[in-house]
């Protein structure tokens, strides 16, 4: 078999080129049949009350996140969103999920002021005044500021201003759970694929809400890079579920490969797509959404797209929201919890103008790109995609009972 994209060679070989980034990837026979590298570490017994204060973005540690923008609350079936709570008020209630900005930016306010003259709303400024007005929250604004800075000697109003404690644009969402409910141990790390369908839409629907409010802030963001890197091996700080969200002044290198794929081909998702099928690579399906083994990443990769090819963002509709949520739980009760992944997502932003489906990637890091891969530009893999298509369905028939009932196994 011999396509564009992806080749079996008679020795068993599969070679893969990505469609949208052109990257190289191999597959040499008798590397995947190795057992995946996943987290291990010695598990210690939990203490009454340590579940909730294991790291900076548990429960009982609120205030060592930045003052919050939202959380949601759940009380029985009923979900709500309450906005700017107070220092007074953060133990108020119990976040399901929580948006706060991120202590370390990526990208700090100063960025956007200094290179575009960017000037805080008042709304803003309003809110910074009044969580400052409150003891606590002063003396929590000041703790954090001087965790971040370190030269600080002590954090004063100019400090504060300077931040993006208040009125940056790089945001966390962060989940309830370091462990799962009524854990023993500590490595019984809660991800993705423990929250229930009904959490894990809550979730994507802040993190929703979060990429739009960054665009509607700031004018000079061309785009809001979304990710989620679960377990330190894929680069997450703490392994306590969380997302995050980045507004950057560019489209970035891979949206503009998308542009320039999609220029020369505008054919390009459809022929993608059928090489999907083609090859027994679609795992599961809703109907609007698919889960699909990827073709052509550096890491063996799952892949979720919208069937709609321009849904975005701000065009999705709730159907389409909910499949697409769905296919992406499944994808993460498939893998579990001590499977260390990056998922990233590409998306067209309201600049870009070519035809593009929401998709989600989520690349498996068991392995490490070393010397050939940098010598050569083509990346090894143990995997290729009808390994990594065959090991999903079977994980998803083992929990088909945590699955939404919109979503569908492709056999």
């Amino acid at each position: 078999m011999v396509t564009r994209w992806l080749t079996r060679m008679r020795d068993g070989t599969v070679k893969q080129v990505n469609a949208f980034t052109g990257t190289q990837v191999w597959t040499v026979p008798g590397r995947g049949d190795r057992p995946l590298v996943t987290t291990e570490r010695a598990a210690s017994p939990l203490a009454p009350g340590d579940a909730g204060r294991m790291c900076a973005f548990c429960s009982e540690r609120y205030v060592e996140t930045p003052p919050e923008i939202a959380r949601i609350v759940q009380e029985a079936d009923t979900w709500r969103t309450l906005r700017q709570v107070g220092a007074a008020d953060l133990d108020r209630s119990v976040a399901a999920f929580r948006l706060v900005p991120n202590l370390f930016e990526i990208m700090s306010l100063d960025y956007w002021r200094d290179n575009h003259g960017y000037v805080l709303p008042e709304a803003e400024l309003a809110r910074r005044r009044a969580y400052l007005r409150d003891p606590a929250g002063r003396e929590q604004v000041i703790r954090l500021l001087s965790r971040s800075r370190p030269a600080l000697a002590r954090a004063d109003d100019e400090s504060i201003a300077r931040s993006s404690i208040f009125g940056g644009f790089h945001d966390v969402v962060i989940a309830r759970r370091h462990v799962v409910d009524g854990a023993l141990f500590d490595d019984q790390l809660a991800s993705s694929g423990s929250l229930t369908a009904s959490e894990h839409a809550h979730y994507l629907g802040m993190t929703f809400e979060a990429a739009r409010r960054l665009y509607a802030t700031n004018e000079h963001a061309r785009n809001v890079v979304i990710f989620q890197n679960w377990l330190r091996p894929a680069g997450a700080s703490f392994d306590h579920l969380h997302k995050q969200l980045v507004a950057i002044d560019e489209l970035g290198t891979s949206r503009m490969s998308d542009i320039r794929h999609l220029d020369a081909n505008p054919d390009l998702v459809q022929e993608y797509r059928t090489l999907l099928r083609d090859n027994g690579l679609v795992i599961a399906e809703s109907d609007s959404a698919v889960l699909v083994a990827g073709v052509g990443h550096r890491f063996p990769s799952l892949e979720v797209w919208t069937e709609r090819h321009d849904c975005d963002l701000w065009n999705i509709s709730e159907a389409e929201f909910g499949d697409l949520s769905d296919l992406l739980h499944a994808a993460h009760v498939a893998m579990g919890p001590t499977l260390p992944v990056n998922e990233e997502w590409h998306y067209r932003p309201p600049v870009m103008h070519e035809r593009l489906p929401i998709r989600v990637v989520i690349k498996w890091r068991i392995s490490t790109p070393a010397g050939f891969e940098g010598g050569s530009g083509i990346f090894v893999n143990t995997l290729d995609p009808w390994a990594v298509a065959e090991r999903t369905r079977t994980w998803l028939s083992q929990k088909a009972s945590q699955l939404s009932p919109g979503v569908r196994l492709v056999v």
